[in-house]
């Protein structure tokens, strides 16, 4: 059966994609996913860029890529939510 890429974040999923660049359609270039943060309620994507942490919700409506063979996440967030980091 296909899941949905953020369905069931378990563990095996979480080491796979740690890693990946991640993107986003209108801000491009994000930065690598570092890490996923599940200890708060709304789990969170933990990308690096350039030293400064961003963090996305988990969110299927905001994941429209997930490439293994190339490592890329893609994503649609809210715009301005990454800016908020830079």
């Amino acid at each position: 059966r296909d899941r949905s890429p953020s369905r069931g974040l378990g563990d095996v999923y979480k080491r796979q994609i740690i890693g990946f660049k991640v993107t986003d359609i209108r801000f491009g270039d994000v930065g690598v996913l570092v890490g996923v943060n599940d200890k708060t309620a709304q789990h969170l994507f933990v990308i690096e860029n350039q030293g400064k942490e961003i963090l996305i919700p988990i969110n299927d409506l905001f994941i429209k890529l997930v490439d293994r063979e190339n490592k890329i996440l893609g994503l649609d967030v809210p715009q301005g939510l990454i800016e908020l980091y830079l």
